[in-house]
């Protein structure tokens, strides 16, 4: 096996597909709309949400989130007159960015691995992996029976996936994933407010040199301002040579971001910060299949912009918030005390700061894009409440100003009549909205449960959402 693993089938092919050629022709930017004759949960007119608003860079206690025609219009401690308000008696704060994962591949159930490995390569050449990941992707995406591959499904329930744990924007959708002008949720490496600012790697050995050349000139030239790279994904040398291949193609540059680095020492760390790279760090999936981490709480130190990702199902964490505690516990146990207010950052401004976003999303102000993220209130102090969160304490989500996913008697006070799902999440009545589309059509909005009853008509063993 070379460093770069086997020679690519189509599965391989489609999961490592490098996603650095030019970008296609932007759509117009357009906001989420209602399908062609089904309401959308939006309201019609302003709304406020009352709570401890964490913007994230400072907390307001008994304060108002003021959401009008799809931006955040106002963040104020005085009530807000002649609007419809909710007083949530939560922590009010942006959406969760996650800057790491594989949506496609979320549908499927959490993963066990049998051992540790030195490298990703192991895994990926593994029979056990053949069994829990490859085999059941391709009963879903390519059938002998000659039925239609579900990789619209697939994404449209990963995403709602995401939605439900709190997560507005997340990176990683493959070369695979339909319209990259339709999404539920924020795609970072693609088409994102009518702009395709990012480009993605996951193994850099694919890369032609052609494609390479074209990559450098774009981020030379500005084009492209964040590059996602799969890198030092292991414990052994030939992971951490990995670094050596990126600085030899000339991609060690500002818009570099490093998906995992878990092998990087003190040293290619340093060079990291040196060059202006970032870092992305998904510890729980790290520790399960290596048994080690990336030196996160060194690259704070040395003050590399650091953003989390909860990877994958199979073995990640089921959301950001989970893998927000895992990274805690982490931090601690390298030595760190990091503030509960600057790990929120990861998830929040840093987060938008590296998918080189940060005009638009990762903070509550006024003008943003109104993606909010209401939390149970579970701690005095609203970032420790955050970090006590995990999916169950989601109460409300809002995308672009649109009520997507949130308690059901909120959502009717806000949107009124609607079609939404009604749902049982861990014991709460909830609503989930997953009409969106960027162009309006004939075609019924998807529902939850009949996405899940196509992949498991497919493949019973499909991932819970509410588990």
């Amino acid at each position: 096996m070379t460093r770069y693993g086997r020679p690519a089938d189509a599965f391989e092919a489609a999961y490592a597909a490098p996603m650095v050629d030019a970008a296609p022709p932007a759509p117009p930017e357009v906001r989420r709309e209602a399908l062609e004759g089904h309401a959308l949960a939006a309201p019609g007119v302003p709304f406020a949400l009352k709570g401890y608003v964490v913007t994230p860079d400072v907390a307001l206690e008994n304060a108002y989130v003021v959401v009008s025609e799809g931006l955040v219009a106002d963040v104020t401690t005085t009530p807000p007159a002649d609007v419809r308000t909710i007083d949530t008696g939560g922590v009010i704060m942006p959406g969760l960015i996650d800057l790491h994962g594989h949506p496609e591949y979320n549908v499927l159930a959490p993963w066990e691995p049998p051992k540790l490995y030195q490298n990703r390569y192991q895994w990926r050449g593994s029979r056990e992996y053949a069994e829990v990941v490859r085999t059941p992707w391709a009963r879903l995406t390519d059938s002998p029976t000659g039925e239609p591959s579900l990789i619209k499904t697939l994404t449209r329930y990963a995403e709602a996936r995401a939605l439900v744990g709190g997560t507005t924007s997340l990176q990683g959708a493959g070369g695979q994933y339909p319209d990259p002008h339709e999404s539920l949720v924020r795609n970072v490496d693609r088409y994102v407010f009518g702009r395709y600012v990012a480009r993605s790697l996951i193994d850099l050995g694919r890369a032609t040199p052609d494609a390479l050349a074209r990559l450098k000139q774009q981020i030379a030239s500005g084009e492209v301002k964040a590059v996602y790279v799969h890198l030092c994904e292991g414990v052994d040398e030939s992971s951490r040579a990995e670094f050596d291949d990126l600085v030899a193609a000339g991609l060690l540059t500002p818009a570099t971001v490093i998906i995992h680095g878990t092998a990087l020492d003190d040293a290619q760390l340093t060079q990291v910060r040196d060059a202006g790279a970032k870092l992305v760090w998904s510890p729980q999936s790290n520790l399960r299949m290596y048994g080690a981490t990336t030196r996160a709480a060194r690259a704070l130190t040395l003050g590399i912009p650091t953003g989390l990702g909860a990877d994958w199902q199979p073995s990640g964490s089921p959301s950001l918030l989970d893998e927000l505690q895992v990274a805690r516990r982490v931090l601690r146990l390298q030595g760190s005390r990091v503030a509960a207010k600057r790990i929120v950052q990861m998830v929040t401004t840093d987060a938008a700061r590296i998918a080189a976003l940060s005009d638009r999303i990762g903070r509550l102000r006024r003008g943003a894009p109104a993606d909010v993220l209401v939390l149970e209130r579970r701690h005095v102090d609203p970032y420790e409440s955050i970090l006590l969160s995990d999916r169950r304490g989601v109460e409300l989500v809002v995308l672009g100003g649109d009520v997507a996913y949130g308690r059901r008697q909120w959502v009717e006070q806000l949107a009124g009549p609607s079609e939404r799902e009604l749902v049982v999440a861990w014991g709460k009545d909830m609503a989930l909205d997953l009409v969106y589309s960027v162009i309006a059509s004939d075609t019924p909005p998807p529902r939850l449960a009949d996405l899940r009853a196509e992949m498991v008509a497919r493949y019973p063993a499909i991932g819970p959402i509410f588990a």
